[in-house]
């Protein structure tokens, strides 16, 4: 990595914005392109394995559900091992190396179609293999990001990464029905593996060397040092408990509202699609907000606005006493604001776990962290349909969003709250942490 001692001092004076970060860094610029297309890409899988087995091989619920899990399954350890694996490792060549077995594994898909011997076995082992190889990239591109941009850039950094996700979420969907329509489920997924091409490419033109990694604290960097290092340190601690306490929460919603809103009050569920897509068009506006609202209020404080908005407007979704469709718009309003709060949090809580866990320790952090938030995940699906089945679907929804408030209290009591910044943070850490950045207010025009 060149030296830039003097620029560092100068880019940590200055206000950094997403804007001037796209336009003068070639390196990140070429990431971030990549990665844009490779999310979009990733949404049209999302949407269209499930539709393979569906349709294509004529499965029923359980076999699309199988699918579906199969995705899902290497986050409960393959973070965990991905985050010791990267700690004395480059992270690039293991993105690039993620991103390849993506695209070829994806590709087997149409292959093994035209073929005739596709299977749910099949469509089962492609998700899973997909699955932990993009564990694999997500924490290797958390830990990489400190290293191609200065530490005053990260919260930009951040935000741009964070406003290509939420559009593909709000996008992607639609974008995917549109090719599944025209080519059908087996071939759409080949724009998913054309898409890691992209990001390939992304990836390896960034021309910034980077340093191999010195793992920090070796006594205690084993497969579980990332778990012990979140737990000890107090801003990690509240933000993985209100993570993963928010995602047990979710859910209990998910699971019930469905139930309540299309099949109890008859919302269209076109109309319930479109609700639900209401959040990632917040989330985006929350993310481009939320760097000059937290330069103007401090980091804690545009926190805790956050969680005003996605954890206590959701709860009065259970009282809205409509029916149909109208019901169904009522909810879409709840989803954007909520979706505002969503976007701000997420781009506040990357920049801090950044800023505040040295290099040689952030691929172990991301690990442990991705492990602990979505290894609650299953437990919170089987809660929301005991709580649905026994209560009904409109209490499960109340309790679901009640949690959702419960979710904030690690941050509302602990030290978050109080940060002007992420740097001051600092103290908290044992060595070597990552020089913070000031989170600064972005020039923008309509939005960031």
């Amino acid at each position: 990595m060149r030296k830039r001692s003097g620029a560092r001092l100068a880019s940590q004076a200055e206000p950094k914005t997403r804007r001037a970060l796209l336009a003068r860094h070639r390196d990140f610029r070429w990431f971030w392109m990549g990665e844009t297309v490779s999310v979009f890409g990733t949404q049209v899988t999302a949407f269209a394995l499930p539709l393979v087995a569906a349709l294509t091989l004529h499965a029923g619920a359980g076999a699309v559900g199988a699918v579906a899990t199969a995705s899902y399954l290497p986050n409960v350890i393959a973070p965990l091992l991905a985050g010791h694996w990267l700690e004395s490792r480059r992270r690039r060549p293991a993105m690039i190396g993620a991103d390849i077995l993506r695209a070829v594994v994806l590709a087997v898909v149409p292959l093994s179609y035209g073929l005739g011997f596709l299977s749910i076995d099949l469509l089962c082992a492609v998700a899973f293999v997909v699955g932990a190889a993009s564990a694999l990239f997500d924490v290797a591109s958390f830990a990489y990001i400190p290293t191609l941009v200065d530490a005053a850039d990260l919260p930009g950094a951040n935000q741009a990464m964070q406003g290509s996700t939420t559009v593909a979420q709000v996008g992607g969907p639609g974008l995917a029905g549109i090719i599944v329509q025209v080519a059908g489920p087996p071939l759409a997924v080949i724009a998913n593996a054309l898409s890691y091409l992209a990001s390939i490419l992304g990836v390896a033109a960034g021309g910034r060397g980077e340093p191999r990694p010195v793992p920090e604290d070796a006594g205690r960097s084993g497969i579980f040092g990332g778990i012990r290092s979140l737990l000890g340190n107090p801003y990690l601690r509240s933000l993985t408990a209100h993570a993963a306490m928010y995602n047990v929460a979710y859910q209990i919603v998910m699971v019930n509202l469905v139930v309540w809103v299309v099949k109890e009050r008859h919302v269209g569920v076109g109309v319930y699609g479109v609700a639900l897509s209401a959040a990632g068009a917040g989330a985006f506006l929350g993310t481009m907000a939320v760097l000059r609202v937290s330069a103007r209020v401090g980091y804690g404080r545009a926190y805790l606005y956050a969680l005003v908005l996605f954890t206590g407007v959701p709860l009065v979704l259970a009282a809205l006493p409509l029916h149909g469709n109208a019901l169904g718009y009522a909810i879409a309003a709840v989803e954007v604001v909520a979706g505002i709060g969503v976007g701000a949090a997420n781009v506040l809580s990357t920049t801090l776990r950044q800023a505040v866990v040295g290099v040689g320790a952030l691929a172990r952090s991301m690990g442990s962290y991705r492990v602990i938030i979505f290894g609650v995940i299953p437990f919170g699906s089987a809660v929301g349909g005991v709580l649905g089945d026994t209560l009904g679907s409109r209490t499960g929804v109340a309790i679901g969003t009640a949690c959702f408030a419960i979710s904030a209290t690690p941050m509302v009591f602990g030290r978050v709250r109080a940060l002007g910044k992420p740097g001051d943070a600092r103290p908290a850490l044992t060595s070597s942490p990552v020089t913070a950045p000031e989170m600064t207010a972005p020039e923008m025009t309509a939005q960031e």
